[in-house]
């Protein structure tokens, strides 16, 4: 605002602006500002404008020039991150490979505990059914030498139920009688109980079976007691 000279006159103001403004004092004009003050202000202008420096936090540091990445964002392939990409890439078949070599093992161990299970199973089944054969044996030699009195049918008739019954709970089991009658003898299958001349048989024909044998499967239970001729 530039101080009024007394004596100029204004129509548009009144005789009380006049004199506030020949009262004013004199507008000075502003000093201009030394290099240092404009090297001082350029610091904080820069700042201002570096990542991080609106929220007071120091700017970010620059990265190397073989990870800079380019505008369009993808990754600059080096020596360095190649290197470390194979490097991985080794380390992973190898994982892979102990990870199959693992899962393999481990389906053979099931599989042998599943085999050797089974066979446990068997050889158990096999005892049980070897210790009731000889309840077998005495149920067939009591029907085969039933008396013939009329005084005991019914009680007759009872033992030879119970003989067919136990029959087909072995049978049902997987039991089997070992065939013996009439045929070579088989030392894997048959116990010769002695050898004896036979007009009517060949060398090594069984002539009589003296006690029944059963296998279950291809495990014997009990070999044939026979007469092997001679």
């Amino acid at each position: 605002m530039t101080k009024r000279k007394k004596g100029d006159h204004d129509a548009a103001l009144s005789p009380l602006d006049e004199e506030m403004a020949e009262a004013a004092p004199a507008e000075q004009p502003l000093p201009s500002a030394s290099a240092e003050e404009t090297a001082s202000a350029s610091i904080f202008t820069e700042e201002s404008l570096a990542p991080g420096g609106a929220d007071g936090t120091a700017p970010l540091p620059a990265l190397p020039a073989d990870r800079a990445a380019p505008p369009g964002g993808e990754p600059v392939d080096s020596p360095a991150l190649l290197a470390e990409v194979a490097e991985l890439r080794v380390k992973a078949d190898e994982y892979l490979d102990g990870w199959q070599r693992a899962r393999a093992e481990f389906a053979n161990y099931k599989k042998r505990i599943e085999r050797d299970q089974e066979e446990a199973r068997g050889r158990a089944a096999a005892a049980l059914l070897a210790k009731i054969l000889p309840i077998e044996d005495d149920l067939r030699r009591a029907v085969r030498e039933r008396p013939e009195a009329a005084g005991y049918p019914h009680w007759a008739d009872g033992i030879e139920l119970i003989q067919r019954k136990l029959a087909a709970l072995l049978e049902a089991e997987g039991v089997e009688v070992v065939p013996a009658d009439g045929v070579a003898f088989d030392p894997a299958l048959h116990e010769a109980v002695t050898y004896e001349p036979s007009n009517d048989h060949k060398e090594g024909e069984i002539i009589e079976v003296i006690q029944q044998g059963y296998r279950l499967g291809e495990r014997v239970l009990r070999p044939a007691r026979v007469r092997v001729a001679k």
